[in-house]
C-alpha cells in the first residue's frame, strides 16, 4: 500500500526557500541541509513532508499543482496572509479568481504559488 509522502518544490535558492517555509509552517529540517536540497518535517512529526530541490525551470503563472493552507476563518486567514508577505510571500494578482473567493493566492520568495484557504466557507 502506498501512502503519501512529499510534496515537492522547485527553488533556485534552497536556504532562502527553506527558511521561508520552516517560518511559514512551523517545519524543520529532517536532515542537514545541502545547498540542493532539503526536506522539511512538521516540528511535532505529524503531516506531510515539504522537499524542497534545487531547479532551473522557470515558474508557471498557472502552476498545476500548488499547496493549500488552511486557515480557521476569514480573520485568520486575513491575519495568516499578511504574516505570510511579512515572511517574503508576494501577492499574486491572480487572474482566474472567482466572484467571491474563498481564497488567497501567494507566491512564496522563488515565485511557486500556493493558496490560503478561509475553511470557514465550506
Amino acid at each position: 500500500m502506498l501512502r503519501f509522502g512529499s510534496v515537492v518544490l522547485g527553488v533556485s535558492d534552497v536556504p532562502r526557500a527553506a527558511a521561508f517555509w520552516m517560518e511559514a509552517l512551523g517545519y524543520v529540517p529532517r536532515e542537514e541541509m545541502k545547498d540542493d536540497w532539503v526536506v522539511l518535517v512538521p516540528a511535532d512529526g505529524a503531516g506531510p513532508h515539504l522537499s524542497l530541490g534545487l531547479s532551473e525551470t522557470p515558474v508557471q503563472d498557472h502552476p498545476r499543482v500548488h499547496l493549500d493552507l488552511y486557515a480557521g476563518d476569514a480573520a485568520d486567514q486575513a491575519a495568516e496572509v499578511e504574516r505570510l508577505v511579512a515572511l517574503g510571500a508576494q501577492r499574486v494578482d491572480w487572474d482566474l479568481y472567482p466572484d467571491d473567493p474563498d481564497f488567497v493566492v501567494l507566491a512564496d520568495p522563488d515565485g511557486n504559488r500556493f493558496c490560503v484557504i478561509d475553511t470557514s466557507r465550506g
